[in-house]
């Protein structure tokens, strides 16, 4: 749900993996002069791409490393930010986060890879870019979009009322679907058919 403040910042919002890209985020928000909170959490097993790679870049003026944050503090963290950046590396197959930062009328700016064109609709919620100079010239334009847009984008598209009826209308639509007709051979039928071959 929005909350009213004005948006000051880029957010991060994840885990720091080296498919989830923070580091071409924090190179987005130096280029802008803007500060980029990053709320995410460090798997064990990314420890080491995180001490090696990551942890010099969270130097920068520009990074605020804020920890992982639950499900309650996200919805401060996401209104607050000018921008959700989503710069993956991977077919990622659903971006969840994309939906929470549009539930709270945050627009996306998001790489091109799985299912962000399902998720953002450029133009309307964010924009979908190639790289991060797209990146870049995206957030030029973000004071085209509308905030309540977004909202209202979301609430016609992404509640989970609105997601349940889509799967019972696609459950429906199986349902409803022709089955192919089997036609059930007799013992004397399937001894004919080879003879009539001849």
């Amino acid at each position: 749900m929005p909350q009213s403040g004005k948006p000051s910042y880029f957010a991060f919002l994840g885990r720091i993996a080296p498919e989830k890209r923070v580091d071409t985020a924090i190179r987005v928000a130096e280029h802008c002069g803007v500060t980029l909170k990053i709320a995410a959490k460090i798997d064990r097993a990314d420890r080491d791409y995180y001490d090696e790679e990551i942890k010099p870049l969270m130097n920068s003026r520009y990074v605020d490393y804020v920890g992982e944050i639950n499900d309650h503090e996200k919805s401060a963290f996401l209104s607050g930010a000018i921008a959700l950046l989503v710069p993956i590396d991977w077919p990622e197959p659903f971006g969840l986060v994309m939906i929470e930062a549009m539930a709270c009328g945050t627009p996306v700016i998001a790489f091109n890879r799985g299912s962000v064109p399902e998720v953002v609709t450029d133009g309307v919620t964010g924009f979908i870019v190639e790289d991060e100079a797209g990146a870049i010239g995206a957030v030029d334009r973000l004071s085209h979009l509308s905030r309540q847009g977004i909202r209202r984008h979301f609430e016609k598209h992404f509640t989970a009322r609105r997601m349940a009826l889509d799967y019972l209308a696609a459950y429906r639509e199986l349902m409803d679907a022709k089955a192919p007709r089997l036609r059930i051979v007799s013992e004397a039928d399937a001894v004919r058919a080879p003879l009539s071959a001849h």
